[in-house]
């Protein structure tokens, strides 16, 4: 899965310290640093409808670290998952400005529990946001079910829009599979992981399909998928709990239903979330926490074919930086991300700049 032009196949060999760096314009829509590890943002996730750019996050309580000054929690991350979280949301017409952060979900519905943005979702004209009801602190428990507000123009306001799966956590917003159905991966209350296929007839009608197993075996966790430029075959993708500090893979050529074994790749990770696409221009990008070490820097992979990554660069380091999101919009990608889980970040890149580094 890598095989870089400076450094070839052997991760070690990376010096993500002298990495080249992707010209961008930076934007914070919402910092929390000054709160003392009292308050979080993570779980970033973009979109663009009806002419803005979306940003959603999990926004709720942190849990300071003992003996730590409230000085010294602005790069360290602070307890987080906690009950009372909810969602906040902001817009922007350029990607560079954006609206004051305002709330989405409201309070958890039931005591102890708390809100996880899990994506924004244009399905049949609407803009859907997802989140997941969970049983706080941690994911695990009886009551986990994936929900969506509806954005209501009228209004100018998220309405409940009702349950998209019971017992279900998903990792990103569905996508459409070659075969024109929507897919998501999911993970469920004991942490299994599976496949959501479905969301044609309505946006809670989804078949399940296993795709991998969490146990002492093997911890996988945060899948992500994406078809390949054959239009058949899907890749995915999997962060790896149990260690190896390497990028899992999996395969599927029947649309989801059914996935190949589970296959350490060579790719580097500090066992973080990622996330990954294919551009407008055909090359495949891929955002991540690449260095085993550290979630520092965030960087951006570049494959011509979806299987192995060629280039790499440095998006935004020297200090926490992780669980990434992306879109690309207007010759642009947008990646949103957290800071030491206490800030919500936009970084806004030219397509052209990219691919000036690919040629150097």
């Amino acid at each position: 899965m890598l095989n870089l032009t400076t450094t070839g196949t052997d991760p070690k060999k990376i010096d993500f310290s002298k990495l080249p760096h992707v010209p961008s314009q930076h934007s914070i829509l919402s910092d929390v640093r000054d709160k003392g590890g009292t308050w979080v943002h993570q779980h970033a996730y973009l979109a663009y409808y009806d002419g803005r750019y979306w940003a959603m996050w999990s926004d709720g309580p942190g849990v300071p670290h003992s003996g730590v000054s409230p000085a010294a929690h602005r790069n360290r991350v602070p307890g987080h998952d906690r009950p009372g979280t909810r969602n906040s949301y902001a817009t922007s017409v350029d990607g560079v400005h954006w609206s004051k952060p305002a709330d989405l979900t409201g309070p958890p519905r039931t005591e102890g529990f708390g809100w996880i943005a899990r994506g924004l979702w244009v399905r049949d004209g609407d803009l859907l946001a997802l989140s997941t009801h969970f049983n706080a602190p941690g994911y695990s428990g009886a009551g986990l079910s994936l929900e969506a507000f509806r954005w209501d123009k009228d209004s100018s306001k998220w309405q409940d829009h009702g349950t998209v799966l019971d017992d279900s956590m998903n990792n990103f917003p569905p996508k459409k599979l070659p075969n024109g159905e929507w897919m998501m991966t999911r993970r469920d209350h004991k942490r299994q992981v599976s496949v959501m296929v479905g969301g044609v007839d309505g946006f809670d009608q989804w078949a399940v399909h296993p795709l991998a197993s969490y146990d002492g075996k093997g911890r996988p966790e945060e899948p992500y998928w994406y078809t390949l430029p054959d239009g058949k075959n899907i890749v995915g993708l999997i962060r790896d709990n149990g260690n190896s500090k390497r990028m899992l893979r999996t395969f599927s050529t029947d649309n989801g239903k059914s996935w190949t074994r589970i296959a350490r790749t060579n790719f580097p990770d500090a066992t973080s979330k990622f996330f990954a696409l294919r551009t407008s221009r055909g090359y495949h990008v891929l955002v991540s926490n690449a260095n085993p070490k550290a979630r520092d820097p965030l960087t951006l992979a570049i494959s011509a074919d979806g299987l192995v990554y060629t280039h790499l660069f440095n998006l935004v380091g020297g200090r926490h930086v992780d669980y990434p999101h992306m879109i690309e919009h207007d010759g642009h990608l947008l990646v949103a991300f957290s800071g030491a889980k206490q800030t919500m970040e936009v970084v806004k890149i030219s397509l052209d700049d990219i691919d000036a580094l690919v040629a150097d």
